[in-house]
């Protein structure tokens, strides 16, 4: 490791304007060396002031030094630059629920995950949230789904940010991917929005994947919700069609119910 931090070092003589400080300041924090990654990621913001990552390793290295208030204006400093960046909105997540703010610290990771689903730490670390959160919360929340087949394994409702609402979605492998597939979704439908803007083709209405797996169905029961439905191969689009078309008015009359 003192090789790596010799030849960075070296890398930053020769080029003070190249981006390995990034690297450097953080090899710096894992050795310990809060005070020297400190003098690097200064050195770094000075000639880079505009670069989100750069505020970001100096977050983490005020966070080494139990300066949290501190860090947390910097990582909100990074959102303005960036307002999806995935190790900022981890970070505030952090500081969050350190605090006791479960609500804020679920935003700001929900918000991490979606900028980058295949990140398993920051999925984990969502997870790890909800559940502290759910063992806080005493009622019993009603399915929205009660009663359809693979309410368990096929049926998903999330919000616009990306967050879970009802439902589940299992993996070929048998695994739960709710939480990735929750906010990949988010991203496909501003993708939607986005050609249907630029091919003038209106409002989109609904969305049909065929793939070699199974077949997706994805709509918006209201403004502010997605429903996805996926079944197998043997299901043929006018069926999921109709079995989403159902499941929307359940979504529908669930989400009027949450609503005070």
């Amino acid at each position: 490791m003192a090789d790596d931090v010799r030849s960075m070092t070296a890398e930053l003589v020769r080029d003070p304007t190249s981006l390995v400080f990034l690297r450097l300041g953080e090899v710096l924090r894992a050795e310990g060396q809060v005070d020297a990654a400190r003098k690097v990621a200064l050195t770094g913001l000075e000639r880079n002031p505009n670069l989100a990552d750069a505020h970001d390793l100096y977050a983490r290295i005020l966070v080494d030094a139990s300066e949290l208030d501190y860090a947390q204006r910097v990582w909100e400093s990074v959102l303005q630059i960036d307002p999806r960046h995935q190790g900022a909105h981890k970070g505030l997540g952090f500081l969050h629920y350190s605090r006791g703010d479960l609500d804020t610290a679920l935003d700001h990771l929900e918000l991490a995950v979606a900028a980058d689903p295949t990140n398993q730490n920051v999925v984990q670390a969502l997870q790890a949230v909800r559940d502290v959160a759910d063992s806080l919360t005493a009622e019993e929340p009603v399915d929205a789904f009660a009663g359809f087949e693979g309410q368990d394994r096929g049926i998903l409702l999330v919000d616009s940010q990306g967050r879970a609402l009802a439902g589940r979605v299992m993996t070929g492998e048998g695994h739960d991917g709710t939480d990735a597939v929750a906010a990949h979704l988010v991203g496909v439908t501003q993708e939607m929005v986005r050609t249907a803007r630029m091919l003038k083709l209106g409002d989109w209405q609904w969305l049909v994947v065929e793939g070699t797996d199974g077949n997706a169905h994805l709509t918006a029961p209201s403004g502010d919700s997605l429903l996805f439905v996926v079944r197998g191969r043997d299901v043929p689009a006018g069926r999921l069609a109709l079995l989403a078309d159902h499941a929307g008015d359940a979504a529908r009359t669930w989400l009027a119910a949450q609503r005070p």
